[in-house]
């Protein structure tokens, strides 16, 4: 998802990779629009990301990934999302850092929001929490909006925290196989809206994609679902009887609806 290494976060090494602006242009060139799409009305008004950006890395957050739609009217103002980290974190967690992620466009298809993110290094996964469990900021495109997303910043950075209690209880939750069968079987029929159509044995998503996801916690569970329904390849039987491998998800849209209800589902079953 991203190019930050491999290696577990610390407080010393979890901010090497903040991404240039030449970086961030490339991924996001939506960020760096002049102007809104000929769509709007004189109602919106126009900010670019990239005036947010600054705002947000004066206010000690940095940007570590973006990325934007890749099926828009204009890639030039198409949606886009960028996540941040705080340049001195003081939540600490054993495999994940807390992020705050930032999405936007310029062309009317999404407003001014920010949720609460984690980035886990082990397996590169970019996890978003479901709105359920913290409140989603959102701010239309209404007047100089720089000082209310910078707010919004700084509120779902306080509830890292918190973030860190969900995620030790996940840790501390153990699952017994049918307990975890019904868990993947739950993120299936979210992935494809019914599994029982999907052709996909359940069991296939519980296979870690390396030795450090292997164990029978509610995080680990957790975490190799998401990254196997989020990146596919998995071997699943058409409704022709074929054997195919199931697409990554790619679409922004898509990718935050299946974090946030995925992270529904853990939460539930967290002690």
């Amino acid at each position: 998802m991203n190019t930050l290494a491999l290696n577990p976060p610390s407080h010393s090494s979890a901010f090497l990779a903040s991404l240039s602006l030449e970086a961030l242009r490339q991924r996001a060139p939506a960020a760096f629009a002049d102007c809104a799409h000929e769509s709007r009305s004189s109602a919106y008004t126009f900010i670019s990301t990239a005036r947010v950006v600054d705002a947000l890395q004066l206010a000690g957050f940095y940007p570590v990934e973006a990325r934007q739609a890749i099926r828009a009217r204009s890639a030039l103002h198409a949606r886009h999302l960028i996540r941040f980290r705080r340049r001195f974190e003081t939540v600490a967690l054993r495999d994940a850092v807390p992020e705050i992620l930032f999405l936007n466009s310029h062309d009317g298809t999404s407003a001014y929001q920010l949720r609460v993110g984690l980035y886990r290094a082990v397996c590169t996964n970019g996890l978003v929490v479901s709105e359920g469990t913290f409140p989603v900021f959102r701010v239309a495109h209404r007047g100089d909006i720089v000082a209310d997303v910078v707010r919004a910043a700084l509120q779902v950075s306080e509830r890292f925290e918190a973030l860190a209690g969900s995620v030790e209880r996940m840790e501390r939750t153990r699952l017994d196989q049918i307990e975890r069968i019904d868990f993947a079987a739950q993120a299936a029929a979210l992935r494809f809206h019914g599994a029982s159509e999907t052709g996909l044995e359940p069991s296939r998503l519980l296979v870690p994609r390396r030795a450090e996801d292997a164990g029978d916690d509610l995080w680990r569970t957790f975490n190799v679902v998401q990254e196997n329904v989020l990146r596919g390849g998995i071997v699943r039987r058409s409704a022709s009887g074929r054997l195919m491998r199931t697409r990554a998800i790619r679409a922004i849209r898509e990718d935050v609806r299946l974090n946030s209800g995925l992270w529904d589902l853990a939460r539930a079953r967290a002690a």
